[in-house]
């Protein structure tokens, strides 16, 4: 935790030269204490031993990648991790942000926009009063959200039953495996079921730094979901996309009456296109 009066320590774990020097100096006259690493194992030395308040992680670091020292920090740490690369592949996003990383910058970005960046990250975050404490069964069973003392600590639909306490998922029987994210993301839409959340609500509650998601990693996590619990993930039946809106879960399944072709070519006519409510992500 930052103390009034007291300088944000920042790490940062980067191993070009060039952007190691240029955000010692630029952060450094912003006021933030400065600790530089050039790969992961001197950063995870230097973390260990100064226990930042926010780091700022390069994905491509040699020997050690970028995601494996995420892993490594978030494993001991809530302390917020800013992923850097110049690679933007939706895949490196998704697999930072599963880890628990804040957000993603990419290369090349402007100094104050950045500055911006964190700032916003360490007003969202409280990180505890010893960062290194680990994080406890009891502050991750539930996830982004709480349960109400009337509400069940289960739900079903279809053929997928969810144990929320245990944070399990059983498809006909079946355990499946859903990863941090996603079981929060399914959480979050039970709670309650039937319920529209927005885009902009499920990226504000699973991703709270909102400068560094976009909507292609909510609908990735959608189709992911859906790919796992869905009887045909091509035809969705429970997790509906509402057009223009967000998404919600129907526990009865959802299944429109095809069109009648008068209605069809009337609405071909008009230039319009009659489809089920739950299109993919």
């Amino acid at each position: 935790m930052v103390a009034d009066g007291e300088s944000v320590r920042v790490l940062v774990i980067e191993d070009e030269e060039s952007y190691r020097q240029a955000l010692a100096s630029g952060l450094g006259r912003d006021g933030f204490d400065v600790e530089v690493a050039a790969d992961g194992p001197e950063g995870l030395r230097l973390f260990a031993a100064r226990q930042p308040d926010i780091v700022l992680l390069d994905m491509l670091l040699p020997g050690m990648h970028g995601i494996e020292v995420c892993r490594r920090m978030r494993a001991i740490t809530q302390v917020p991790i800013v992923m850097v690369s110049a690679v933007d592949t939706e895949l490196d996003v998704v697999l930072g942000l599963e880890l628990g990383a804040a957000g993603y910058v990419t290369k090349p970005f402007r100094l104050r926009e950045l500055i911006a960046r964190m700032h916003a990250i360490l007003r969202r975050v409280s990180p505890p009063s010893d960062p290194l404490a680990p994080i406890t069964a009891s502050e991750t069973a539930i996830g982004p959200y709480l349960l109400l003392d009337d509400q069940r600590p289960d739900a079903a639909f279809g053929s997928v039953a969810v144990d929320f306490v245990r944070r399990e998922v059983t498809v006909e029987g079946h355990k499946t495996h859903l990863s941090r994210r996603e079981f929060d993301l399914l959480a979050v839409l039970l709670t309650p079921a039937r319920r529209v959340r927005t885009r902009d609500e499920l990226i504000d509650m699973l991703w709270p730094d909102r400068y560094l998601s976009d909507s292609r990693t909510l609908d990735t996590h959608i189709h992911r979901l859906r790919a796992k619990l869905e009887p045909d993930p091509a035809d969705p039946q429970y997790i509906v996309t509402v057009r223009g809106v967000g998404f919600r879960i129907d526990p009865d399944g959802t299944r429109m009456a095809p069109p009648s072709r008068r209605g069809s070519e009337g609405a071909r006519g008009q230039g319009l296109s009659v489809r089920d409510e739950a299109v993919s992500a």
